[in-house]
């Protein structure tokens, strides 16, 4: 950053904002009380010096006040909720509510995987989908077919959700312990033991049904 404005400001103006910050962040202090480094000229300085200087600019600024620190910060407080709104017949819009200014996760799976590179190219243009919805949702590739979505204000997941599963290539949303399948998805095929039993069911039936003629015919 240093050699930056060296490069890219003009040497007057340079000087001039190295004695604003100065004048700014030892205003308070005696010139006994300054540290050796404070009381060099400014064309003195070196790049520590300077690096001390703006490190001491950046205590001196007034904290974020807790209300205005971004969604999922640990320390920014949680809303209140009111349980007598709470629609407890809706499991999903509970949860949407209760977990608003927390962060969740959400996992998505995509069909007819082709590529890693494809799946990026795919999920990419889901997020920007998202955030076109105002929905924001940070993404991670987490397997070649798999991405995980992270929201800072849980609250917005299940709407992304619903917007997700209508999306031609998904194939599944994890959401809180809950499997979505995709609207398009293809049907999965059964898995082997349960067609045997299904075909074993089907066989003692048909036997049952050809003893019960024979006997009617004797």
């Amino acid at each position: 950053l240093i050699h930056f404005y060296k490069r890219t400001m003009h040497p007057l103006a340079y000087i001039v904002c190295l004695s604003f910050l100065l004048f700014t962040s030892a205003k308070k202090a005696s010139d006994e009380a300054k540290p050796d480094w404070a009381k060099k000229s400014i064309t003195d300085y070196t790049d520590a010096d300077l690096e001390r200087l703006l490190d001491q600019w950046d205590e001196d600024e007034e904290p974020i006040p807790a209300d205005e620190l971004p969604d999922g910060h640990p320390d920014k407080p949680q809303p209140q909720l009111d349980m007598s709104k709470l629609d407890m017949s809706n499991p999903e819009e509970v949860m949407k509510l209760t977990k608003k200014g927390k962060t969740v996760m959400m996992f998505v799976r995509i069909t007819n995987f082709k590529t890693r590179e494809e799946t990026e190219e795919i999920t990419s243009l889901w997020q920007t989908g998202l955030y076109n919805n105002h929905v924001q949702a940070e993404r991670f590739l987490i397997e070649d077919d798999r991405v995980m979505f992270m929201f800072r204000d849980g609250g917005y997941a299940w709407e992304a959700k619903d917007f997700l599963v209508e999306q031609e290539r998904c194939l599944e949303v994890q959401l809180e312990q809950q499997t979505y399948k995709g609207k398009f998805a293809p049907e999965e095929d059964e898995p082997k033991e349960k067609k045997d039993k299904k075909n074993k069911k089907k066989k003692k039936k048909e036997k049952k049904v050809k003893a019960t003629i024979e006997k009617v015919e004797l």
